[in-house]
């Protein structure tokens, strides 16, 4: 059961939680664009396309960045109305809704981008709701927000097997599903749902490689703690580190490596990798909160010398990484633009427009230079006060 809800939590980027999502709302809540957000992105022609991220990023891995049933990826740049169609989308009178799996800076992110982007295709929302991480939950959601009969749904199955029966009667009314990451077992594309929208899995590997081999100037020996399930997201990504340490940097040597199902586990795998291991310069960790029990492990070795990357967000990593500690890179992943781009699709869905299968959205590379403005081009909000507190201390 443990793996299972572990899975659930690692759909997403970012887990932390910061307080309630309403349950329903109306539009006149919803549509205000934040301050400094593009809430018209034309394409060359006028119509509507996701805006480009003011940060530079990752170059969308399309060719080795595969779906969970081995999709070819799309770079979110490919999925845009034309001006004949988004007047089409507005003269529709149509609504959405957005049933979040849980409540984050990373879901508070992602809606805005799908706010702002109905907002511009003059698509009211008329629900919104946070599961919770909990199917139960997310199953009477769905039924719940079917009763204001939304033409498109936005959401993250948080159980593929019991979203497979949630969502099944929005399915058989006509709505339109775009999915974020996960697919409900048995769903097909273009029949059951519009798309699947995530992360460049293999950019965010790679540009963790890519960050590690730039702080150790390329070289050093290697400690890999690898997500141990079978799970396409945190797979490609620890896959992606892995193949460009070794193609890429051939004074880094991978010298132990331990797959990790429990993130409570990281410290004691790391100490024990430090133990055995004395001539480990750095560490791969899979996503932030393991990294904080490896940089525990290295404080209780005396190691601060030792080299940490990771995945995602968080305010603890960040904090040791301004402080200039042992955290040198941190992949994330821009939410905003999977909510923006995941509207489009539930567009596509309505106008009778087929869109890709798997849709990838870009990668940011974050280190101490650029904490901040990384932050917030991710996530569409101000660093944490302590984060910034330790960049000026």
């Amino acid at each position: 059961m443990f793996a299972r809800r572990l899975q659930r939590a690692l759909l997403v980027g970012v887990m932390v939680v910061v307080g309630s999502v309403p349950a329903l709302a109306d539009r006149g809540a919803l549509a205000t664009a934040q301050d400094g957000t593009p809430t018209a992105a034309g394409t060359p022609t006028g119509g509507l396309v996701a805006p480009e991220v003011g940060i530079e990023t990752v170059p969308p891995a399309v060719e080795e960045t595969k779906g969970p049933n081995g999709e070819p990826a799309t770079s979110y740049r490919d999925v845009q109305l034309s001006t004949d169609e988004l007047e089409q989308v507005r003269q529709g009178e149509h609504t959405a809704a957005l049933l979040m799996h849980t409540s984050s800076a990373f879901t508070r992110a992602l809606e805005q981008g799908a706010i702002d982007a109905f907002t511009e295709m003059g698509i009211e929302v008329v629900a919104r709701t946070d599961a919770g991480m909990d199917p139960a939950k997310q199953q009477s959601d769905a039924e719940t927000a079917m009763a204001r009969q939304p033409d498109i749904v936005l959401t993250l199955p948080v159980d593929p097997v019991q979203a497979a029966e949630a969502f099944r009667p929005a399915v058989d009314a006509g709505t339109k599903l775009v999915l974020l990451s996960n697919v409900p077992e048995g769903y097909e594309h273009g029949r059951d749902y519009v798309g699947i929208v995530t992360d460049d899995l293999f950019g965010i590997g790679q540009a963790a490689a890519e960050m590690l081999g730039d702080a150790t100037q390329g070289q050093g020996k290697v400690g890999y703690i690898f997500h141990d399930a079978d799970f396409y997201v945190t797979n490609q990504r620890d896959q992606a580190f892995r193949k460009v340490i070794q193609e890429r940097y051939p004074e880094m040597e991978i010298v132990a490596e331990q797959g990790m199902a429990d993130p409570a586990d990281a410290e004691s795998i790391a100490g024990a990798m430090l133990t055995q291991n004395p001539e480990i310069t750095a560490f791969y960790v899979p996503w932030a909160e393991p990294a904080e029990g490896v940089l525990a492990a290295a404080r209780a070795a005396g190691r601060e010398d030792v080299k940490v990357v990771t995945i995602d967000l968080d305010t603890t990593v960040a904090v040791d990484m301004a402080q200039g500690g042992s955290v040198v890179g941190i992949a994330v992943d821009t939410p905003y633009l999977l909510g923006y781009t995941m509207a489009i699709e539930g567009a596509y869905g309505v106008l009778g427009k087929e869109a890709p299968p798997f849709t990838i959205v870009p990668t940011i590379k974050v280190t101490r230079d650029n904490l901040a403005e990384a932050w917030e081009a991710s996530l569409h909000e101000e660093a944490p006060q302590e984060v910034l507190e330790a960049l000026d201390g």
